[in-house]
């Protein structure tokens, strides 16, 4: 899934039952839990959390290392802790 490609992460989140403003408050509270240069695999689903999680999590200064929607509906999410 990254570019580099690893597709193992050092935490899973899954998302896909929290509603907006939930999903990046989450996705933040579990980045906040980890190291710095550690992986977090998001697992989300819809258009407005695909849309806000990638670009929240850059303003506050972590990495998108990979996003990837799937023929299931869901989109994966591979962040690094800044």
């Amino acid at each position: 899934m990254a570019e580099d490609g690893n597709t193992e992460a050092d935490r899973t989140l899954d998302i896909t039952r929290d509603l907006c403003p939930m999903t990046f408050v989450r996705t933040r509270l579990a980045l906040d839990r980890m190291a710095p240069g550690e992986t977090l695999l998001v697992v989300l689903k819809g258009e407005e959390p695909r849309r806000n999680v990638p670009r929240s999590a850059r303003e506050h200064g972590h990495e998108v290392l990979a996003e990837e929607t799937g023929p299931d509906g869901l989109t994966r999410l591979l962040l690094r802790r800044a």
